[in-house]
């Protein structure tokens, strides 16, 4: 039986990158991001990613594992607004959370 260990929770003040850098280069995580943004209009907002990273680096193995788990694991987080799957870094990008969060 496998468990869920949280590995990191991040201060309120990190950015979006300081986020994408605590992302392993080569092994799967579930992470879950609350991004807080200025809209066009000057609004404040904040929506909360689930992010399942899965580099293409990764053990083919943990990757099975992470893509069979996910859907289950991620009914269990309330709050949850934007899911984003990512295998690389440019899926990781600032303009992918600013796109997805609008």
């Amino acid at each position: 039986m496998y468990q869920v260990v949280v590995e990191k929770i991040g201060r309120h003040d990190e950015t979006h990158e300081d986020f994408a850098n605590n992302l392993p280069a080569d092994e799967c995580r579930y992470a879950v991001f609350d991004y807080d943004f200025t809209t066009n209009e000057n609004v404040q907002k904040s929506k909360i990613f689930f992010v399942a990273w899965a580099p293409e680096t990764a053990r083919v193995r943990s990757k099975m594992l992470y893509a069979s788990s996910k859907d289950r694991f991620r009914r269990e987080l309330d709050g949850v607004q934007v899911e984003l799957q990512a295998t690389d870094a440019s899926e990781m990008s600032l303009d992918t959370f600013i796109g997805r969060a609008r």
